[in-house]
C-alpha cells in the first residue's frame, strides 16, 4: 500500500518545512527553503525574527481535485506542511494555475486584512493570479497582574476562504488545506511527520481502504497533525498509541496535569498535534488510527499507521493485517 497519502510527491508534506534564515524572494526552484530531515529528538533552534519567502502553487488535480504545491505540478491533497517559530515572519506568494478564485487563509497566527484570505477583506487570487500573503508569530510576553499573554506556538492549519463561496466551501471540499505548525524554541524535532484531516466521511479526501497508511520504524519520534474540516463532527483515535492533551504532546515533567489521552474530539476547523515514538512499549506491528464514531469509522474513516522493525523490515502479522484491511467492505451504518 502506498503512504505517500496523497500522490507522488507527498514527501514534501511529510517534512517539515523549516528555514533558519531568511530566503530569497521568488519562485521556490530559485531558492528552495530547507526541507527539514531526520531530527530525531534533537531540540529546536532558530534565529529570531526571520523572514521566510515561499512560493507556493494551487493546481487543479485529477479526480476534480485542487491542491496547494512548492513546486510547479508538485499540488498534494494535502498541501505541504507549513513552519516557523515564534517571532518569525512567513511571506508566502500563492500562484493561481486555475480558473478558480482561491486563497489561503491561516489559522493561529497574526496577519492584516489584506493577507486574510477571504472575500470579505477582497483577499483573495482571481484565476492566474499571484498574490502574497504575510502570516506573523509572536512568542509569550509576560503582562500585568502575573499573567502571560499567549503566544503563537501550536499545531494550526490553512485552507481556502475563497473558492465556490466566500467561505471556501468549494476549496475546502476538493483539497485545499494543509497544516501549519509554529513552534517554541528549544522544542522537540520529530523524525517523521503526518497530516490527517478528516473532512466529512473522508481523511485526506480518501475513504478506506485508500486512506492513507502512514509508516515509521520502531523507535521513531513520530509527529502527527490531526485537522477537522467540513459538515460532521469526529474524534482521533490511535491504536496503542498514547499522547499528553496539551500544546505538544509530551509531559513537560512528573508533576504535569496534562490528561493523557488517545481519543481527541476533532472538530471542524479545530487542529491538534502531537508526538510519539512508534511502537514505544507495544511493539511494531499496523496499527489502526480512525474517527471513533462508529458509522463513520465502519463507513470508511480509518487508517493504517504501520510500525516496522527498528530496521525496517515488516514485522509478523502486519502484511496479514494489511491485506484484512484493503479487503474489508467499509459500508456507511452497518
Amino acid at each position: 500500500m502506498d503512504d505517500h497519502a496523497g500522490g507522488p510527491h507527498r514527501h514534501l508534506s511529510r517534512r517539515s518545512l523549516i528555514a533558519t534564515g531568511a530566503l530569497a524572494a521568488g519562485a521556490l526552484g530559485a531558492s528552495a527553503p530547507t526541507i527539514g530531515t531526520a531530527f530525531g529528538g534533537s531540540p529546536a533552534r532558530a534565529a529570531a525574527g526571520v523572514t521566510k519567502k515561499i512560493t507556493i502553487y494551487a493546481e487543479q488535480l485529477p479526480g476534480n481535485l485542487f491542491g496547494y504545491g512548492l513546486a510547479p505540478g508538485q499540488a498534494t491533497v494535502p498541501g505541504p506542511i507549513l513552519e516557523m517559530y515564534e517571532g518569525d515572519t512567513l511571506e508566502i506568494t500563492l500562484v493561481n494555475t486555475t480558473n478558480q478564485r482561491l486563497s489561503i487563509h491561516p489559522h493561529g497566527v497574526d496577519y492584516s486584512t489584506e493577507s486574510d484570505g477571504s472575500p470579505f477583506n477582497a483577499s483573495f487570487n482571481n484565476p492566474g493570479e499571484t498574490r502574497t500573503y504575510v502570516w506573523r508569530s509572536h512568542e509569550m510576553v509576560a503582562a500585568a497582574g502575573r499573567r502571560y499573554m499567549p503566544g503563537s506556538a501550536g499545531y494550526w492549519h490553512y485552507h481556502d476562504h475563497a473558492m465556490g463561496t466566500d467561505h471556501g466551501t468549494g476549496g475546502v471540499a476538493k483539497g485545499l488545506y494543509g497544516a501549519l505548525i509554529v513552534r517554541r524554541r528549544g522544542d522537540i524535532l520529530p523524525s517523521k511527520q503526518f497530516t490527517a484531516v478528516f473532512h466529512d466521511m473522508m481523511i485526506n479526501n480518501k475513504m478506506a481502504p485508500a486512506t492513507p497508511m502512514f509508516e515509521a520504524n520502531l523507535g521513531e519520534r513520530v509527529e502527527w497533525i490531526a485537522i477537522g474540516h467540513g459538515n460532521l463532527f469526529h474524534t482521533f483515535h490511535l491504536h496503542a498509541h498514547r499522547w499528553a492533551d496539551n500544546r505538544t504532546g509530551m509531559l513537560e515533567g512528573p508533576s504535569d496535569p496534562s490528561l493523557v489521552v488517545d481519543n481527541k474530539d476533532l472538530n471542524p476547523g479545530s487542529s491538534f498535534g502531537f508526538q510519539v515514538l512508534a511502537g514505544e512499549g507495544v511493539g511494531p506491528g499496523a496499527w489502526m488510527y480512525h474517527c471513533h464514531v462508529q458509522t463513520h469509522s465502519d463507513g470508511g474513516m480509518a487508517g493504517i499507521f504501520l510500525v516496522r522493525n527498528a530496521d525496517g523490515s515488516m514485522p509478523p502479522g502486519a502484511e496479514e493485517a494489511i491485506h484484512r484491511f484493503q479487503g474489508h467492505t467499509h459500508t456507511h451504518g452497518s
